[in-house]
């Protein structure tokens, strides 16, 4: 069989059905078929096959038939000829011309795993920032703490300022006429939080208790709700409370109440400035992370730039689709639509959010083609018991016997993984990050 090599890491080839695995098939299509359809004076599944031939004629047995034969005939060849398919394969068969006494052609057009050129992995010059903890940011950090503990207390003067929370009602109106969810009684917001519309807070600064005023805004042109989208509205607001925050004093009491923990054990602070100094190496840990990741993506592109290879432009966005999917799922989990989920989420719109999935989707693919490229080229060696371990830990994971995940996963698919694995790990170890270099 030719198997012949077209672009984007695809290829296509000629697969034939022999006469009598098509009748074969064509009798269990009949089989089948016969168990669901009516045949006038016989009963479900009792019509001989001339009689239900004569009815519905042997064409209508055609396409399950057809499809039968091609999955039986489609894996055999690609088992066969050792093609290494990482796509759903596109079938181009005319289904006007099939005759039962005759082999049936159809060709296979399907994705490939890519054939990757490896540049350099090893040994790359890969910087992660130094890390730094300002005073700054400690005094910010603690600041938030002491924020999260405070009491909400009534406002004297009861004047709204930047910080406070207003209890308020308001009715929303566009043209003259409310609209769905523009109205609410007690509403508790804090000003200055940017959660309502751009301009909506800032005009309710300088309100004070029992005050109605008219605040005019636009909604924004990218608003969740269409039929909102760039209108003006008038919001009739009247005050009903205004309260402040009063944060707890900064003192060794109050520092010993926050439970920190450090390899499982409580933290306890002689002082102040103990728990500052907690909370500056809990900064730095933090930043640490995050500059590891930095370092530890920019190896990776680095790893995948350098190499050579066509990517399945079908696997990028079948991939981005599945994730997609997710999104909505989730968005209707939530009884929203997918609109509101982003802006909440920081998403952007539906079609930077498709956008951001598909170039996600090319880093994954990429990654996982290379990562398979290198682990062919170290010849890495996968143990009965590193199968065994892998089987293991994805029973645990999913809650699911030994059994059934070796029933669910062939132990090949385990093997490929636990291989790139090790060229993951592999490509961590002989890339040690060097520092930035000093100005």
């Amino acid at each position: 069989m030719n198997v012949n090599k077209l672009p984007g890491s695809k290829v296509q080839f000629e697969v034939v059905i022999p006469v009598e695995l098509f009748k074969k098939a064509v009798d269990d299509a009949f089989e089948k078929k016969i168990k669901t359809v009516e045949v006038k004076g016989f009963r479900k599944g009792q019509a001989p096959r001339n009689v239900y031939e004569a009815q519905y004629g042997v064409e209508s047995l055609y396409d399950d038939a057809l499809n039968s034969a091609i999955s039986e005939t489609y894996y055999e060849a690609v088992r066969d000829n050792k093609i290494d398919v990482c796509g759903y394969p596109k079938i181009d068969v005319d289904t006007r011309k099939i005759n039962p006494e005759e082999p049936i052609h159809y060709f296979v057009t399907v994705s490939v795993t890519p054939e990757v050129t490896l540049g350099e992995y090893k040994g790359l010059q890969i910087v992660k920032e130094t890390v730094k903890v300002s005073k700054k940011e400690v005094e910010d950090e603690i600041k938030a703490a002491l924020e999260r503990d405070a009491m909400m207390a009534t406002k004297e003067d009861g004047v709204i300022e930047k910080g406070n929370t207003a209890k308020f009602d308001f009715e929303g109106k566009v043209d003259g006429v409310a609209f769905e969810g523009g109205t609410a009684k007690d509403y508790e917001l804090e000003i200055g939080s940017g959660q309502f519309i751009p301009g909506f807070e800032d005009q309710m600064i300088g309100m004070k208790v029992g005050e109605t005023k008219d605040i005019n805004v636009t909604f924004p042109e990218d608003y969740h709700a269409e039929n909102l989208k760039g209108k003006a509205a008038v919001f009739t607001v009247s005050v009903k409370e205004v309260k402040v925050k009063e944060l707890p004093e900064l003192t060794v009491e109050w520092c010993n109440e926050q439970k920190h923990n450090h390899d499982g054990k409580e933290l306890k602070f002689e002082t102040v400035e103990d728990y500052k100094n907690h909370i500056k190496e809990h900064i730095k840990e933090h930043k640490e992370e995050h500059a590891k990741a930095e370092a530890q993506n920019k190896l990776f592109e680095t790893v995948i730039a350098n190499a050579k290879f066509e990517l399945p432009e079908d696997l990028v966005e079948e991939d981005a689709e599945n994730e997609f999917k997710n999104a909505e799922a989730q968005a209707k989990q939530y009884n929203m639509p997918l609109e509101m989920l982003l802006m909440y989420t920081g998403g952007g719109t539906v079609e930077q959010f498709k956008e951001n999935l598909k170039k996600q989707a090319t880093q994954r693919l990429s990654l996982r083609f290379v990562l398979k490229a290198i682990a062919d080229k170290e010849n890495f060696e996968v143990t009965e018991e590193e199968i065994t371990k892998e089987y293991q830990d994805l029973a645990e994971h999913y809650k699911m016997t030994e059994e059934q995940v070796r029933q669910a996963v062939d132990a090949e698919s385990i093997k490929e993984e636990i291989k790139s694995q090790k060229a993951y790990k592999l490509i961590e170890d002989a890339n040690p990050f060097v520092a930035p270099q000093k100005k």
